[in-house]
């Protein structure tokens, strides 16, 4: 597939999703009520729209705005997050439907018939890459507001089944972290630039910490064993009273799983997913075990090798292409000993964020991207999470890529493996 070609289908692709995500819901779903954690559907659409619009089609051909007077509007740096939700500021679905259409179109057309030059490649897959980040969003949206399953996914897509397999050992020595800009790999620029870290000899764990196991953390009254929250985490319990992962529900003596808008069964095996920082480090420690940082992660799932998936091979294989749709391909390959690392260790990408011990910051010699606030504003206070989620596109996921959450997250898709002490 030509450079014109990927693109073209990467567009078409994102697009359709994003379609799918919105044109299913009723006006009064589209009309969601205010939470920090989540946008507005339409805002998020004409945010995308105008993505592209400001850095292909105004810094590449000099368009005038298609919507004139309303860039403060798109721009999420502009607009309060609170007033992102006003009727009468935001467009409605239609208008923004009719803008969002127009630049994808316009996008589109620039691709297949215009030259590509490197930087206009670049281009094009930052935007599309946003793009996806979002499509990653509203997905969480439609998990935190209870509406139905995506349909380009199952009910059970964010289920797995792998057994514990216990520890794989992970030898001491220099890795390559991030990605060296010379490489020509896209990379945002919280990944660059690479280099070379020394890594202590560890153990991992070879699967995510499982519903199974939090369940027993909860009954052996972990949320009161103050001795296993760091004081970070005590000070969040507290403030919070949380006793649960968010999306379960007790009944009698048994848990059940909020997936989108049904309710299941606790899947025993399945990774945990949907909870804090505080809460990963305080069962890892009441495991006896301890969270990894990420220059662990990223060694375990890179090996000395450098490869971009535990596999070494694409994100999603045609070999393991035995379901429909691209959350149960992962699935499958995340599940199975064919998606392991050389060490055999699974479900590192692809199933979910993983929380590790290391706070967000730069690499030494970074350098702002293109987009000034992809990383900066969250440098510092976040906590790195890796691997990417059932919701997150296959074109973003690498084992490089860096996702930044406040500790206090949990209404994404995220849980944890560990590591030994």
């Amino acid at each position: 597939m030509t450079m014109r070609e990927q693109l073209l289908s990467d567009l078409l692709q994102t697009d359709e999703r994003t379609r799918a995500l919105i044109e299913d819901l009723t006006p009064e779903q589209l009309a969601v009520p205010y939470k920090p954690g989540i946008n507005p559907p339409i805002w998020e659409l004409g945010h995308a729209a105008f993505f592209y619009e400001v850095f292909i089609l105004r810094a590449l051909d000099g368009d005038v705005p298609c919507m004139p007077g309303f860039d403060e509007v798109w721009d999420s740096f502009e607009i309060r997050h609170q007033d992102r939700w006003i009727e009468g500021v935001v467009p409605g679905r239609q208008t923004t439907m009719e803008y969002y259409t127009h630049i994808i179109h316009s996008v589109r057309e620039r691709i297949a018939n215009q030259a590509l030059n490197d930087l206009e490649c670049y281009l094009y897959k930052y935007a599309i890459f946003h793009h996806n980040m979002h499509i990653e969003s509203l997905i969480w949206a439609r998990q935190n507001l209870e509406y139905r399953t995506p349909d380009f996914s199952s009910p059970t897509s964010a289920v797995s089944n792998a057994s514990d397999l216990g520890d794989a050992e992970i030898q001491g020595g220099t890795y390559f972290v991030g990605i060296d800009p010379a490489s020509g790999a896209f990379a945002f620029d919280n990944e660059k630039p690479g280099f070379e870290k020394r890594v202590e000899p560890f153990a991992i764990s070879r699967t995510l910490v499982s519903n199974g196991v939090f369940r027993d953390f909860i009954e052996d009254r972990g949320y009161h064993n103050d001795e296993v929250w760091s004081y970070g985490g005590r000070q969040w319990k507290t403030h919070t009273g949380v006793q649960h992962p968010a999306y379960w529900q007790r009944q009698g003596d048994q848990w059940r799983l909020r997936h989108f808008d049904r309710w299941i069964e606790l899947p025993e095996h399945a990774p945990v997913m949907h909870i804090s920082f505080w809460e990963a480090e305080a069962v890892a420690s009441w495991l006896g075990r301890r969270l990894p940082t990420e220059f662990e992660w990223e060694a375990a799932a890179r090996g000395q090798d450098g490869r971009l998936t535990p596999w070494g091979g694409h994100v999603i294989d045609p070999s393991f292409v035995d379901m429909n749709g691209e959350l149960q391909q992962r699935k499958c390959i995340n599940d199975f000993e064919a998606g392991a690392t050389p060490q055999g260790v699974l479900q590192m990408l692809g199933t979910c964020w993983e929380w590790t011990s290391s706070q967000f910051l730069p690499f030494d010699g970074f350098r702002v991207d293109m987009y000034p606030y992809m990383s900066t504003l969250q440098f510092g206070d976040h906590k790195v999470t890796r691997g990417g989620s059932c919701a997150t596109s296959s074109c973003l996921i690498r084992n490089t890529y860096r996702q930044a959450y406040l500790p206090d997250r949990r209404d994404v898709f995220v849980g944890l493996r560990t590591c030994a002490m």
